[in-house]
């Protein structure tokens, strides 16, 4: 795998984008240039590097320059922090942390939230127990409340109201945002509101001059109200924040949460075999298109992973796959969080069709197509030692948990 070609598109997007804020410092610095008499000119200001002593050295073996001209837009930059000493007022977000991590809808909903704070206030999230997320301050968080313990576990919405009412007695929220989805934000935000006596705003997508436009009349018409404390968003509310840094500052209540008397009892998670789940529902998709030649290997692949299997039109119009497999505008608009391309070049029909997927891993020969520009993560690659590859970790990262557990 040491061979294999990995780029970042978001980088190389920042190196495009004359506009973005870090644009200039994704732009590898020129110590050579022809000039108008057809001289080489070098600037000798810009090339070595300073010394331990702090005493300014050259490489004269030229490597130095290689590496400077050939300085790639994944270079590590750091985005201006936006800090909020002491916040005016607090605008709370209880993301669904889906799988741990920050959604896109989540991601969403906390840009929504950093344009209702403006510079005066704070945006808090509130997260229930254990988490995997490490983005929070470039998600756009202030502050992060984490209420964590066996009450919170699983499926707890009468524990999590009551906890919710003690963070908003304590830290009196101007606004309370959730997201208006069926993985528990959209739930959990109608209960919250009937516990605190408040009509919330449902089906929000757009915020504007103190009011809120929600989606009605079974989607085909828009309700305009005033803005509301309690709004449950829809995906898409908001652009996500991309451009600044927050500090994500660790807080905690003053007060415990008690123990409510729950009427509900978790079982736990069922397993579910990937094949059943329909394309619009799957959160996992591993997606085939016309560079598999190896569809035996493809499947095998799909099975180590427990994904569900997608296709491009051409792989299903070539009796690969079946045609509710179809991935695209022709097909199934898909909202996976990790959405995996094989062997797909990437025909506009095909990125309309995953346009709302989180993270888009491409496998590709290909390091020009479409695929490859859209992707969050590129393999350039032979895709069946890809996937043998793949494979052979997957199954070495289960062998090591199996001896771990034992």
């Amino acid at each position: 795998m040491s061979d294999i070609i990995r780029r970042d598109p978001r980088a190389e997007w920042i190196a495009r984008n004359r506009l973005h804020p870090l644009h200039a410092a994704m732009q590898p610095a020129q110590h050579s240039w022809m000039g108008p008499n057809g001289v080489i000119r070098k600037n000798l200001h810009g090339i070595g590097f300073i010394g331990p002593n702090g005493i300014k050295r050259i490489d004269r073996s030229g490597a130095q320059q290689g590496g400077s001209a050939k300085r790639s837009a994944t270079v590590e930059v750091q985005l201006p922090l936006h800090q909020v000493a002491a916040p005016a007022f607090y605008i709370s977000v209880v993301p669904d942390m889906v799988g741990g991590r920050l959604s896109s809808h989540d991601k969403d909903l906390l840009g929504l939230a950093h344009q209702l704070a403006g510079k005066d206030g704070a945006v808090l999230a509130v997260v229930f127990g254990e988490h995997k997320e490490t983005a929070f301050s470039t998600a756009g968080v202030d502050r992060l409340l984490v209420l964590d313990g066996e009450a919170f576990n699983g499926y707890a919405p009468e524990q999590r109201v009551q906890g919710l009412r003690v963070v908003d007695n304590q830290f009196s929220p101007r606004h309370w945002l959730l997201p208006d989805s069926r993985t528990g934000g959209g739930e959990l935000g109608r209960r919250f509101a009937a516990a605190l006596g408040e009509r919330p705003a449902t089906r929000v997508w757009q915020v504007k001059d103190e009011t809120c436009t929600g989606r009605a009349g079974a989607g085909l018409q828009d309700l305009v109200r005033p803005l509301a404390r309690l709004i449950l968003a829809a995906a898409e509310c908001a652009e996500p924040v991309s451009e600044t840094r927050h500090e994500a500052l660790p807080v905690e209540l003053s007060t415990s949460v008690a123990r409510s008397l729950s009427r509900i009892e978790d079982l736990g998670a069922v397993a579910v075999d990937p094949a059943v789940i329909p394309m619009a529902e799957a959160e996992f998709i591993f997606s085939g298109g016309n560079g598999v030649k190896d569809w035996e290997l493809f499947h095998r692949t799909a099975a180590a992973l427990g994904a569900t299997e997608g296709a491009s039109r051409v792989a299903v119009d070539d009796g690969f796959m079946a045609r509710d497999r179809q991935v695209g505008a022709s097909g199934t608009w898909v909202t996976a969080r990790v959405y995996v391309a094989v062997g797909i070049s990437g025909a506009i029909q095909h990125l309309q069709g995953i346009g709302a997927c989180d993270k888009v891993v491409a496998i590709n020969l290909d390091p020009g197509c479409d695929m490859i520009k859209r992707a969050d993560l590129s393999v350039i690659g032979e895709s069946a030692e890809i996937l043998q590859a793949l494979i052979a970790a997957v199954e070495a990262y289960r062998n090591d948990a199996k001896r771990d557990a034992a």
